[in-house]
């Protein structure tokens, strides 16, 4: 099958799903176009905020993407682009869209809080503070693995064997343009805040920004070894995820946005002009190397097809900013399909390579082969090389950049909620709970233990926070099917993700542990080894508990 094919059996299927189930869930969850959302009813300055419905969509797309609808297909590849393919459109409509659709409905109808408290409410309190613990272990392992991914995109120059250092001209060109980017986003921020101009105006203004920002990028590459880079990144984190949204995260998601667009619109005109051809076998084996296809295939390709991550986003930080209900089914189930498109992306940039070729060409990491396909795809058009491959691997960076200090947020929120209940007098706590449940005390104890683990790389760390995340969106699923029995509202369609995605992650967690164990008895085990393995443990305990707690609810009679 060629490149332009997949491509429009992609968009067909993905852009029917949106016309067709997603109106469909729309109409029967049901919608009021004159509620007070929220980001109205609950206006802080700091998380809740309304936005409009493109700066949401940038805020969601950006963030929910990151590094992994790219790194995903790329690694799944090994066993065919059949399974992948099928894997990405399926599970991309009929489990993920759904998941962050339900996450974000339940959460604007209920005051915009996490699925934490959905579940405290619809489940009780002991699941909650469960899924709290899951969640914010789960938040820490994003941020290292993804942090490393980052870290590694900025990288100045590589040495070796002999001393000899060889700069990177495009890791630095990507690590000025970011940084960039940044002190940009933040001058947007009062930009829009203060200014009242229409949204051409501001879009014409992010897009100058944005083209200023790659142009002193590539003119101007800053050069800093890997080390530096981890802590830079994780100093930004700390920053970013306690200041208020207007001024750094709907500005920065705003401005990544349109980067991102333009590199997915930029991918699809290459593919349909060179057409490339697909260099993959269909379908190989169920076993590779000792790993098997299921459960392997379905958590390592996460993001472009279903991602528990997303449902904290939808729940965590999106949903706080949604001006009305009606714009709920684009941000959410629009920015999904949008992520499986890039997946799909991912799935023809990996298959145009010949076996080996890839690596001759020198890369070795996915981020590198996906900008390398696409630059391939692009200099038919008589675009350079190597100025598509260094914007290909900004956006990447821009992807994974993003999704860090919103996860760093979400588990934030996470520590502070799992010390709180929705009944808890604010005015009368505790000197302890005090302490914990400050914004940055939380935000610290995540990052350290975060930055500890990125120390294991992120290579180390993708297989558990791949079995991770998968669980943690049959967490929400689950708590989105109760919540939708609860209120009276139909709640099918959660069934059968929830189920199998139940069968895959304790199935990986198993497989996980096992492995960390084996190591452990033969050769011992590291710091971060030790981590992954107490995380993995800890993981699987809470995840079976808290649904154990909403199975039960589920299939409780329904209340008369």
């Amino acid at each position: 099958m060629s490149g332009v094919m997949m491509m429009i059996i992609a968009i067909v299927v993905l852009g029917g799903a949106y016309l067709l189930y997603g109106r469909y869930l729309q109409n029967k969850w049901g919608i009021d176009p004159n509620a007070k959302t929220p980001a109205y009813e609950m206006e802080d300055g700091v998380d809740y905020v309304p936005a409009d419905t493109n700066v949401v969509f940038g805020h969601q797309f950006a963030s929910i993407a990151g590094a992994g609808p790219i790194n995903g297909p790329i690694q799944a590849a090994i066993f065919g682009w059949l399974p992948v393919l099928l894997w990405i459109l399926i599970g991309g409509v009929f489990f993920g869209a759904v998941q962050d659709f339900a996450s974000m409905y339940a959460s604007v109808k209920n005051k915009g809080r996490t699925i934490g408290y959905i579940i405290e409410e619809y489940i009780g309190k002991l699941g909650k503070k469960l899924f709290l613990l899951f969640c914010w272990l789960f938040c820490i392992l994003v941020v290292a693995a993804f942090a490393d991914v980052v870290a590694g995109t900025f990288k100045g120059f590589t040495v070796d064997e002999a001393g000899a250092v060889t700069k990177i001209a495009a890791n630095g060109a990507v690590a000025t343009t970011s940084m960039l980017f940044i002190i940009e986003a933040v001058a947007l921020g009062y930009f829009l805040k203060y200014t009242k101009f229409n949204k051409w105006i501001n879009t014409a203004v992010a897009i100058l920004l944005l083209v200023a920002a790659i142009a002193l990028g590539l003119n101007f590459p800053v050069y800093v070894d890997l080390g530096t880079w981890h802590i830079i990144i994780f100093v930004y984190i700390l920053i970013a995820s306690v200041a208020p949204v207007w001024a750094l995260l709907q500005p920065r998601d705003y401005l990544n946005s349109y980067l991102l667009i333009f590199m997915i619109v930029g991918a699809v005109i290459g593919v349909f002009v060179a057409n490339p051809a697909c260099n993959l076998k269909p379908f190989t084996s169920f076993n590779v190397n000792g790993q098997y296809m299921f459960p392997i295939l379905f958590v390592t390709i996460a993001c472009g097809a279903v991602s528990g991550f997303h449902s904290l986003v939808s729940s965590g930080t999106a949903s706080k900013q949604i001006k009305n209900e009606k714009n709920m089914l684009p941000v959410s189930f629009g920015a999904m399909l949008m992520e499986s498109m890039l997946a799909i992306i991912a799935l023809i940039a990996v298959a145009s390579f010949a076996d080996g070729e890839a690596a001759a060409q020198g890369l070795t990491t996915q981020p590198q082969i996906f900008a390398g396909a696409i630059a391939n795809f692009l200099s038919v058009v008589g675009l350079p090389h190597s100025l598509v491959f260094t914007l290909i691997n900004l956006a990447v960076s821009a992807f994974a950049l993003t999704s860090l200090d919103s996860v760093a947020r979400v588990g934030r929120l996470s520590f502070q909620e799992f010390f709180m209940d929705s009944d808890t007098d604010e005015e009368n706590m505790s000197p302890f709970v005090k302490v914990v449940t400050n914004k940055y005390f939380a935000t610290i104890i995540t990052l350290v233990l975060a930055y500890l683990l990125t120390k294991v790389g992120y290579a180390e760390i993708w297989p558990l926070f791949g079995s991770a995340n998968q669980l943690l969106s049959v967490l929400a699923l689950v708590a989105c099917a109760v919540f939708l029995k609860k209120t009276k509202r139909q709640g099918w369609m959660l069934w059968v993700p929830m189920l199998f995605m139940m069968a895959v992650t304790f199935t990986a967690l198993s497989m996980t542990i096992i492995k960390l164990t084996n190591a452990f008895m033969t050769t011992g085990l590291d710091l971060g080894n030790t981590l992954q393995l107490v995380f993995a443990v800890l993981l699987l305990i809470l995840g079976v508990l808290v649904a154990i707690q909403g199975i039960k609810k589920l299939l409780e009679k329904a209340d008369k």
